[in-house]
C-alpha cells in the first residue's frame, strides 16, 4: 500500500549543520518534533564508519539508522503516533523509548543533522511538507554548538573542539550537499515562515483529514 493513500500529516524535514538552531527552531513552531538524532546507531555497532585513527565519525549519514526514521515519520503521518527510540549522546546508545503523538495536528518536524537525506523518499512517498536547511555564519553554528556540547556533556572537551573545528570548516559544503539532497537553505525567520505555510496548506484531495 502507498503510505500516502492514507497521510493525514505532512513532515517538514529540518537540517543544517550541527549547532545551527534547528531544536531551537522546532521548539518555537508549537509543532509536534520528531528528534531524528534518536536514530543514531549505538556505540558498539560494528557497522559504524571509522575515521583512519578508528574513532567513530558521528557526522556521516552511515552512523545512523536511515530506514529506521523513514518508518517513524511513515507511522506519524499515517496514525498520527509512533513509538520512538530515546538516545544518550554522552552514552552512545538508546536508553528508552516514548511515545510521540500528534495530537491531531496536520504537519510535524522531523530535525537532525540527516534530515536532508530523505527529502527524496519523503517526497516520493507524498509525505513532504517542506524540507529546509538552516544556514548561517560558520563561527555563529560553532560557538552556538561548543555551547551547546559543553553544557550537555555530550563529550570530552578536546573532542569537541576538534570536532568544531573540523565542521566548522566543512560547514559550506555541509549546507550544499543538503541542497543538493532537496533541503532549501535560509535563516530562521525564513525557515519559520515556511513552517506556518506547511501549517495553513489545505490537505491534498484524496489524503484523509
Amino acid at each position: 500500500m502507498n503510505p500516502a493513500s492514507t497521510a493525514r500529516a505532512r513532515v517538514v524535514l529540518l537540517s543544517g549543520p550541527s549547532g545551527s538552531g534547528k531544536s531551537s527552531l522546532a521548539e518555537r513552531t508549537g509543532l509536534p518534533v520528531l528528534q531524528l538524532d534518536d536514530f543514531y546507531k549505538d556505540g558498539d555497532d560494528p557497522t559504524l564508519p571509522l575515521f583512519p585513527d578508528g574513532s567513530v565519525d558521528w557526522d556521516s549519514p552511515l552512523s545512523w539508522h536511515r530506514e529506521h526514521a523513514l518508518a517513524a515519520i511513515r507511522q506519524l503521518a499515517t496514525t498520527g503516533r509512533a513509538e520512538v527510540p530515546v538516545y544518550s549522546i554522552p552514552d552512545n546508545g538508546r536508553v528508552g523509548t516514548h511515545t510521540l503523538e500528534l495530537d491531531g495536528s496536520r504537519a510535524f518536524i522531523a530535525e537532525g543533522i540527516f534530515a536532508a537525506e530523505i527529502v527524496a523518499q519523503c517526497a516520493a512517498e507524498e509525505l513532504l511538507g517542506d524540507a529546509i536547511c538552516l544556514r548561517n555564519r560558520p563561527l555563529t553554528t560553532a560557538w552556538r554548538r561548543f555551547r551547546r556540547d559543553v553544557r550537555e556533556a555530550r563529550k570530552s572537551v578536546p573532542y569537541l573542539l576538534r570536532r568544531g573545528w573540523r565542521l566548522m570548516r566543512a560547514e559550506r559544503g555541509i549546507v550544499a550537499r543538503q541542497v543538493e539532497l532537496g533541503a532549501y537553505a535560509c535563516a530562521g525567520p525564513e525557515a519559520e515562515r515556511r513552517v506556518r505555510a506547511v501549517t495553513m496548506a489545505p490537505i491534498p484531495a484524496g489524503i484523509s483529514a
